[in-house]
């Protein structure tokens, strides 16, 4: 896969709010997706407020927030979520074998042994979402008994936010960012 559009450049000044705003989010690099996005300075705005605020600020558990980020890159084909994900699950204190298995999760009997019931059931959501829009109900009352109001809400809109990423850089062409140095 190549990028559609060529990426802006990697040392991009301005406008400097907003190229500031993401190299401060980023730890000071772009990478390809930000590179992407500011062809509309407007859309990687909106974009850098809202995913930090997803990032950052949540209540919910980190591990269930990137067992759903990397869940979606999987089922959407999205292998640059995946790989910017699968390090964020294991330093949340996921572990080799859950980033294994999710690897499988859009196949039929794929074995997710290594994930609680909970993390089973975020699985679940995010297929579900994803594959099917619709949520079987036992399923939110499940998560919501689990969760609480707050994290249930906060969860549904992390894969929600997480296809839109993923389909954001299927739809490009975005590629991971060994594979374009220039």
């Amino acid at each position: 896969m190549h990028p559609v559009i060529p990426y802006v450049s990697a040392d991009l000044q301005e406008p400097a709010d907003v190229v500031g705003a993401i190299r401060a989010r980023r730890g000071g690099e772009f990478i390809n997706l930000d590179r992407m996005l500011l062809h509309s300075i407007p859309f990687a705005r909106g974009w850098n407020t809202f995913m930090g605020a997803v990032r950052r600020d949540l209540a919910l558990p980190a591990t269930l927030r990137e067992i759903a980020m990397c869940g979606v890159a999987v089922l959407n084909r999205a292998e640059y979520e995946f790989i910017h994900h699968a390090p964020e699950l294991i330093a949340a204190g996921g572990t080799d074998q859950q980033v294994s298995q999710l690897r499988s999760i859009g196949e039929a009997g794929s074995d997710l042994s290594a994930f609680s019931a909970l993390e089973q059931d975020v699985i679940l959501l995010t297929r579900h979402m994803t594959r099917d829009i619709e949520v079987p109900q036992a399923l939110t009352l499940r998560l919501h008994q689990a969760l609480g109001s707050t994290q249930l809400v906060e969860l549904v809109g992390v894969i929600a936010a997480y296809n839109m990423v993923s389909r954001f850089l299927m739809a490009l062409g975005v590629t991971p960012e060994d594979t374009d140095r220039d």
